[in-house]
């Protein structure tokens, strides 16, 4: 009772009350609804073909929202690559596991990033970094740091950290990484690429990853 003397009845009547906080569900929706829809156009489109215009459209938000939450359309196509790349390469699989196989983390880093790099969205995206005149230096340089270089990065973090606790013994690090996306993309990235074949079928796929993943650990294992 005392407590409740010293405050004024609108005070009471709030501290009553749990803050619904309409406005930030909201804006998070709108978030997520300008990012779907500059992932699909930007993989569609390019950069250069889509206008913040188009994907405030797409997204069913004004321009105004669009720029509220991203500033320009280089920091929403950073975005696009980043969420994109996060989605299908989630920073969870990037943490070691006690209670796991190396063997079967790798298998699984592998297979994420196999399908993610060969994903239509990836596929037309890479596509359009190479094309002359539909991406710039800084455009480039955006798309590698938000998407290849952020995967990198994490897989890197992921190999120091199985060293520290002796389940892999590597002399250099970035090395590695590198060896192990490479070794995943191999000629069949490069050949679909070029559209000279089609995707894998799950058994062709879960071949390719195993072998991959064996001969790294074959490299890599400590003796």
């Amino acid at each position: 009772m005392a407590d409740h003397a010293l405050l004024l009845p609108s005070d009471i009547e709030r501290a009553g009350r749990t803050p619904s906080g309409p406005g930030r569900p909201k804006d998070l929706a709108k978030r997520a609804a300008i990012l779907d829809a500059a992932k699909a156009l930007f993989a569609r489109e390019g950069f250069a073909g889509v206008s913040m215009d188009r994907i405030a459209a797409e997204a069913g938000v004004s321009k105004l929202t669009v720029y509220s939450h991203f500033g320009d359309k280089e920091s929403l196509f950073s975005e696009s690559i980043r969420t994109l790349c996060e989605e299908m390469l989630p920073d969870e699989f990037f943490k070691v596991q006690a209670d796991g196989t190396m063997r079967g983390q790798l298998f699984q880093i592998a297979e994420a990033f196999f399908g993610m790099a060969v994903s239509d969205a990836a596929i037309s995206t890479h596509r359009i970094m190479v094309t002359p005149g539909q991406a710039d230096q800084n455009l480039r340089r955006i798309f590698w740091e938000a998407g290849p270089k952020r995967t990198h990065d994490s897989f890197a973090a992921f190999l120091r950290t199985a060293m520290a606790e002796g389940k892999l013994d590597i002399p250099d690090v970035d090395c590695a990484a590198k060896q192990f996306f490479s070794l995943l993309k191999g000629e069949l990235y490069g050949r679909m690429m070029c559209g000279v074949c089609d995707k894998p079928n799950a058994a062709e796929m879960s071949a390719h990853l195993e072998a991959t993943v064996d001969m790294f650990l074959r490299a890599y294992s400590p003796r």
